[in-house]
Parts: C-alpha cells; structure tokens; sequence
C-alpha cells in the first residue's frame, strides 16, 4: 500500500474496535516490534520484552482501554503503558539477563565490536530510567526529538536536556571499560 493511502494508527484503532481483525494486525505489525525493541532495552530481558509488547496490545484490545484519540496520537499511548510495565517489572524486582548476541545484532544491526557493544549494553542499562529512555527512543530508535517527547508526554527540552545528561554519563561510564591497548597505554576502542 503508498505510504499517502495507508491509515493512520487511530484509524485502524477505530476499525480494530469495529471488529477489523485486519485493522489490529496492520496496527500490530506497524508498532508491536518498536514496543519490543523499546522494552528489551528498558528491561534487559527478552521474556519481559515480550509479555510487556503483546501486554501492550492485550490492554489496547481490552474493553476498557482508556485510549482517548483527542489526548494525543495512539503511538504515544502505546508507550505509555510499555513504560508503565516496565516500571512494574522493575518495582517487582525483575531481573536483568543476558541477552542472546542474535538479539542484539538484529536490534543494533552488527555495527560496533563485542567487547564495546557489552560496553555499551551496560552502560546504558546503568543510567536511570529516565535517561535510558531518552538515549533508547533517541539513539537506538532513531526517534526526533520532537518524536521522542511525544511518546514520553514531555517538552522537547526536557527530551534535549536528558539526552544531553544521558549521553555524558554514558561517555563517564563507557571510560570504564575501555580496555588499555598493549604497549601505548592508549585507550582503545
């Protein structure tokens, strides 16, 4: 289907609450393996992931859903409860695994070593929620900010002033595990 014919997510949303079974699996398929990747790297366990992303549409589909279209878009809606469960799954203690490779060379596409990507991986899951939230949407998702501060419900500063907070606490955090190359006492990455 051309990008100008396809329909927008409340659209769908209207047709899936009409009984479109059509309707909730274009809605699924368009943002289900985002709300994944986004609570993967909130949660750092693929289980979690996976119930919190289909929870997700377990609520959207539930009678009563309290998604109100004059609020703001479903997109962000939809984040908003995957950032509710991961804030249950983190209270209730759940605990971080390590995640298969093949996992994450899919999430992050293969494009940096090991040895940093474990680095990175940490680090990020290291930072506060609200920070790892931003540097999930903003770096990992490659959402604008303008994007970003739609689905969390936020000014696009506070987006720009987290990320910014996030990323130097990232840098401070990274300096720890940069292995010292042999001979130069370089830092090598």
């Amino acid at each position: 289907m051309k990008l100008s014919m396809r329909s927008t997510d409340e659209v769908l949303y209207r047709r899936m609450r009409d009984g479109d079974r059509e309707a909730f699996a274009e809605l699924y398929d368009r943002r289900g393996a985002s709300l994944y990747r986004y609570a993967l790297h909130m949660t750092n366990n693929v289980q979690a992931a996976e119930e919190i992303a289909q929870e997700v549409f377990v609520q959207l589909m539930g009678a009563g859903t309290r998604y109100d279209e004059t609020r703001g878009p479903l997109e962000a809606w939809l984040y908003g409860v995957a950032r509710n469960l991961v804030r249950v799954f983190r209270r209730r203690g759940g605990v971080e695994e390590p995640v298969d490779r093949a996992i994450v060379d899919d999430i992050v596409g293969g494009l940096i070593s090991d040895e940093s990507l474990v680095a990175l991986r940490v680090a990020v899951n290291e930072l506060p929620a609200n920070y790892r939230e931003v540097v999930v949407l903003c770096d990992l998702e490659e959402r604008n900010y303008d994007e970003a501060a739609e689905l969390i419900g936020c000014p696009v500063g506070t987006i720009r002033s987290r990320l910014h907070r996030a990323r130097g606490l990232l840098a401070g955090k990274l300096k720890r595990y940069r292995p010292v190359a042999a001979g130069g006492g370089h830092d090598a990455i």
